[in-house]
């Protein structure tokens, strides 16, 4: 095979990158984070828990989703919770696939200090594929990959598929993961942000195991970003914004892995994502404290389930303009008791009519 990867070239895996163009987008995420964590000191703990469960939740499905996996989201919260000790009735008991799937990123978020071994990442892959098959195939689990079949990132149709990226031989692994695991355990001078971004490509780019690569690389980025928060509670998700942006995620993986060692675009590209991620948290965090500040300023109103589940629907992102009708249906209600209940609401100062036109009355909530 020509060399046209760069872990064929003949410095890898000594990686450069042109910290002085870095150090504005760096220090933009730095701060962000510093001040994520200090809005969510100010949570009360049932809200902070609230924050961590979704956060969570949202950080294991959209790392599957990455992947083309669709997880039962309802029994990844369940499981989070259980795992995390937090109280939650309602979700159904997740199956054993999407425990595991749960047990290797609270293991990376809650024992962050912990070094990263080998049997650590083959405990990880164990829970990844506990039939030791990726769909109908038979793999190699909870050991490097073997054989001599070279292990190649492909798309297309069969007949005319196109290779993305080709990782070093199977022999080879052992060798590359001995480096890798020296390094990610050092004390090198390297904030842990950047860390996260470098082992990311890192292990992605040697591919150590015949399938999961993808997902341990982002479980190995959360691990590295508690480090830099300095504590366990997850408030962002790095993979939910990677699923956004999977297109441009998948591009610049392939164009830095055929590129030059000087790897300061991928560097670019992460730290973007990142404060893309952190970002997108903040305006949930705003609105779990409106909505704190909101059942508090009600906490006196009396209201039924009905109207209860509205309200928080509203508040969890109600999709379109609310009528009677839509009440109705939602609620599973006559048509007339959801109009008393809106009515009873605007009384009460909770609801009002919006001001547009149209066939059917609308409503929105006071805020």
């Amino acid at each position: 095979m020509k060399s046209i990867y760069i872990w064929q070239q003949t410095d890898w895996p000594d990686f450069t990158w042109d910290y002085a163009k870095l150090s504005y987008k760096l220090g933009r995420v730095r701060g962000l984070q510093g001040r994520l964590v200090g809005r969510m000191s100010a949570l009360g703990f049932d809200l902070k828990n609230s924050a961590m469960l979704d956060a969570l939740t949202a950080d294991i499905t959209k790392s599957s989703e990455i992947e083309g996996e669709i997880l039962n989201v309802d029994q990844v919260r369940s499981s989070v919770a259980r795992h995390l000790g937090i109280e939650i009735e309602g979700l159904p008991e997740a199956d054993r696939y999407i425990d595991g799937v749960v047990q290797v990123m609270i293991d990376a978020t809650q024992n962050y200090m912990q070094p990263l071994t080998a049997e650590r990442f083959f405990n990880w892959h164990a829970a990844l594929f506990p039939t030791g098959r990726s769909g109908v195939y038979k793999i190699t689990v909870a050991d490097w990959r073997q054989g001599a079949e070279p292990m190649q990132v492909i798309s297309g149709a069969m007949g005319k598929e196109k290779i993305h990226y080709q990782a070093p031989d199977s022999d080879h692994v052992p060798y590359q993961m001995k480096l890798f695991l020296e390094w990610v355990n050092g004390n090198q001078k390297i904030d842990p942000v950047l860390k996260a971004a470098i082992a990311h490509l890192w292990f992605v780019t040697i591919h150590p195991f015949d399938d999961g690569n993808g997902r341990i690389s982002r479980t190995i980025t959360d691990l590295f970003l508690a480090r830099a928060d300095e504590m366990p509670h997850r408030f962002y998700s790095m993979s939910a914004e990677i699923r956004k942006q999977r297109k441009g995620y998948y591009e610049m993986l392939e164009k830095t892995q055929k590129g030059s060692l000087d790897i300061t675009n991928w560097l670019e590209w992460f730290l973007d994502c990142l404060e893309a991620a952190l970002l997108d948290t903040e305006k949930s965090i705003s609105t779990i404290l409106q909505k704190a500040a909101f059942w508090d300023k009600y906490r006196l109103v009396s209201m039924n389930e009905r109207q209860i589940k509205m309200v928080n629907l509203f508040w969890d992102g109600f999709d379109g303009k609310l009528t009677s009708s839509k009440w109705a249906k939602i609620t599973k209600c006559s048509p007339d008791t959801a109009l008393r209940d809106i009515q009873d609401l605007i009384t009460k100062g909770v609801f009002r009519k919006t001001d547009e036109g149209g066939r059917s009355t609308n409503y929105e909530l006071v805020l």
